[in-house]
């Protein structure tokens, strides 16, 4: 499986991407009422508003879980939407506090979130992100037969937890540079909550250094204008 770790350096191209998480114990807490949505519905009206391409990481829970929401995102043109596998373990044996896949049940566990989105996207991308970012030979190894690219981040938008957006604006801001892959997430909720907030700062300051947003497939593009 080849893995993209940034755009060119040449250009002042950035491409911010937004993780949809849902593992089962995130499940539980929406089901039970303990937290009301994992869909930052505030976060992408900003986007649509502030007219930002994305790239866009969903789970197979997440997709699940949110179908209408899924279909929503993939017919609006500012958006593409790849996987970011079935439940969001890990795909190394030590990766924060992630549960793990078994090497023998990562190939299934890809295929099964592909499946989901290709029913729900027919212009799906095969872009692929590894949960908590964590990869390894024999991951790469294991996944190749899917025909994905692993998309990983040269910026942590550090929003995970974060306890202000001002925090996730300076990280971001303060680490973007030419070709750079941003990590946000998409899923709001009790692990994300600033995310919607911070973004229009982050936007109106990296167009303001001159960067123009795209999508992972647009920074990707080897072509240049004549």
């Amino acid at each position: 499986m080849p893995v993209v770790q940034h755009g060119p350096r040449d250009r002042k191209k950035i491409a911010l991407t937004f993780d949809a998480d849902l593992t089962n114990a995130m499940r539980k807490r929406l089901t039970s009422g303990r937290v009301k949505s994992y869909y930052n519905a505030e976060l992408i009206e900003s986007l649509r508003r502030l007219r930002v391409p994305a790239t866009l990481f969903l789970t197979g829970l997440w997709m699940e879980q949110y179908p209408d929401q899924t279909r929503d995102l993939a017919a609006d043109p500012l958006f593409e939407l790849a996987t970011h596998s079935y439940d969001h373990k890990a795909f190394t044996a030590k990766c924060y506090t992630l549960a793990s896949v078994a090497p023998a049940d990562m190939l299934t566990d890809v295929r099964r979130a592909v499946t989901i989105l290709d029913r729900l996207d027919p212009d799906a991308t095969r872009w692929f992100r590894f949960p908590g970012g964590c990869y390894d030979g024999r991951a790469l190894h294991e996944l190749a037969p899917a025909g994905l690219t692993a998309v990983q981040l040269d910026v942590a938008g550090a929003d995970g937890f974060a306890r202000s957006p001002g925090a996730i604006v300076e990280q971001v801001v303060g680490n973007a540079q030419a070709g750079s892959i941003v990590v946000l997430h998409m899923h709001g909720g009790d692990n994300a909550p600033f995310t919607g907030k911070a973004i229009e700062p982050i936007v109106r300051k990296l167009r303001a250094q001159g960067y123009q947003l795209v999508t992972v497939t647009d920074l990707m593009r080897s072509d240049r204008p004549g």
